[in-house]
């Protein structure tokens, strides 16, 4: 503050207090794929593209490789945001996974490593992360690298030719930021004029989107109704009363399947993390990830302001605001943010670090639902009154 001489009236603006925080985008999809008779300029290979509008898209992409029958599967769930890197298709299934998977290319990357570069380029981090049918292990295994990176997730298909080999592949993997699907879905394919196989992922990218826009990211994708699926590739037994089904056995192995209940739907809300861990189910590793970005993103004008107790009551107050609307809404059970003497000793604040920690709870799927049914004669006691009623 000005200390030279003055005789008047000085005012000081004091922008200080709480901020409120923005959610971040989660609705935007990463999308690897083929389609060799794309228009380049609108799908130049291993350029991420931005489509604002996969409907208009669609004239553009082709109509080999995987491009065309995925957007259109996204399509007919929901309009999001969907950023595209085309990679150059390949009969050699090596290639192909290896053109996918791409790398650095002078300077640039390539595959779906250029997924890495969207947020610079658009200003959008891609959540949602696929590479409908040309996720092989390798692939699969680099999606979930690099959705680590973006804090995003992973829908992949489970591979085998039967519910056991899904289920066995399903073990190659342990990352929370990964769910496997299988089997296929049919649907109806325009260049054959018949129905034929599509990966769920296609489907599961797009339903994903829509709940993000429609309830939000603590729903998982299982028991919604899919637009567009005519069949399922596979013969999946299933029984709401009975585990030990297809559907029970791969769900008990942590692979999501499909059912047709007046309506095709996903079945099953679980993610590949190893035995024992946090986050079990989709909705709770999503639910992690964005509470991570969107309370690191806001801090981000508190860094380098002047730390004394009232900034520290700002951010707590910022945090804990957050909190209670999440919670209002439905998104999380509950959470809190506090300020602990243990991490902040003299040292550390005099070294400019402030530690805030945070709690939260997920709000779980109702997976395992109860109902206990008992005879009784007690509704018999009263049998005359009731005639005479």
């Amino acid at each position: 503050m000005a200390t030279d001489y003055h005789h008047g009236v000085r005012v000081v603006e004091v922008n200080e207090g709480s901020r409120p925080i923005r959610t971040i985008s989660t609705a935007v999809i990463g999308l690897i794929a083929t389609a060799d008779d794309a228009d380049p300029t609108a799908f130049p290979l291993n350029v991420p593209v931005l489509l604002t509008n996969v409907i208009a898209a669609q004239g553009k992409a082709g109509k080999s490789g995987t491009l065309l029958r995925t957007l259109k599967a996204i399509g007919k769930q929901a309009k999001p945001l969907t950023i595209v890197v085309r990679v150059e298709e390949s009969d050699d299934p090596a290639e192909l996974s290896n053109n996918v998977i791409g790398g650095v290319s002078d300077g640039k990357y390539t595959g779906a490593q250029a997924l890495l570069a969207a947020q610079s380029k658009f200003g959008f981090k891609p959540r949602i992360l696929g590479a409908p049918g040309l996720d092989s292990q390798a692939v699969t295994n680099e999606l979930v690298s690099i959705a680590q990176t973006l804090r995003a997730f992973v829908y992949a298909y489970a591979r085998g030719a039967t519910a056991v080999e899904a289920t066995n592949y399903r073990g190659q993997f342990g990352q929370r930021e990964l769910m496997l699907i299988w089997p296929e879905f049919l649907d109806w394919d325009s260049e054959q004029k018949a129905d034929a196989s599509i990966s769920a992922v296609c489907y599961a990218l797009g339903m994903r989107a829509k709940l993000d826009e429609t309830i939000g990211w603590h729903k998982t994708i299982s028991n919604m109704v899919i637009n567009g699926p005519t069949g399922i590739s596979k013969d999946v037994s299933w029984d709401l009363q009975d585990p030990a089904t297809d559907a029970g056995i791969l769900n008990a192995k942590e692979v999501t399947t499909l059912i047709n209940m007046s309506g095709y739907r996903f079945w099953g809300s679980r993610t590949c993390e190893a035995q024992g861990g946090y986050f079990p189910f989709e909705s709770y590793t999503r639910t992690a990830q964005v509470l991570r970005d969107t309370i690191a993103e806001a801090m981000f004008e508190f860094v380098d302001k002047p730390l004394n107790p009232s900034l520290v009551r700002d951010i707590l107050a910022s945090i804990n605001n957050k909190f209670r609307q999440l919670r209002a809404s439905g998104y999380i059970i509950d959470g809190e943010a506090w300020f602990d003497e243990e991490f902040n000793d003299v040292d550390s604040l005099k070294s400019g670090k402030l530690t805030i920690d945070y709690n939260y709870t997920p709000v779980p799927p109702l997976e395992n639902l109860l109902l206990q049914q008992r005879i009784t004669d007690q509704y018999l006691a009263d049998f005359s009154a009731r005639v005479s009623a």
